[in-house]
């Protein structure tokens, strides 16, 4: 298993003055789906900034997402740990499969993989 890339998810009622502050700072829209918007560096496309009003298909709204590339392996090896699965693993309409963990902290992690 390894680890793509770890984006944090900023949770905002302020959408598009969002997307124009980061994009101050070099970030270019990669996808918009309304209540998610991925902003990404042209330079470097996996240094990204996640902005979402709320998660419109789980029960809660996660703080990052780890992109791995083996997401079902992951999901077994946090399974087995006891860790929390607050989302089970499931496959996304626009292209992703993903689950959500609570990690020792409280914060809940995204680990998605692209299909």
């Amino acid at each position: 298993m390894s680890v793509r890339r770890v984006v944090p998810d900023i949770q905002t009622k302020a959408m598009k003055e969002s997307r124009d502050f980061y994009g101050l700072l070099g970030l270019e829209e990669a996808m918009n789906l309304g209540w998610v918007v991925s902003l990404a560096s042209p330079a470097n496309p996996s240094a990204q900034v996640i902005l979402m009003s709320r998660d419109e298909t789980a029960p809660v709204s996660p703080d990052m997402s780890i992109e791995v590339d083996d997401v079902d392996a992951v999901y077994t090896a946090v399974v087995d740990s006891g860790a929390e699965i607050v989302h089970s693993l499931r496959d996304e309409e626009w292209g992703v499969r993903r689950f959500f963990v609570r990690d020792p902290n409280g914060r809940v992690v995204n680990v998605v993989g692209h299909r």
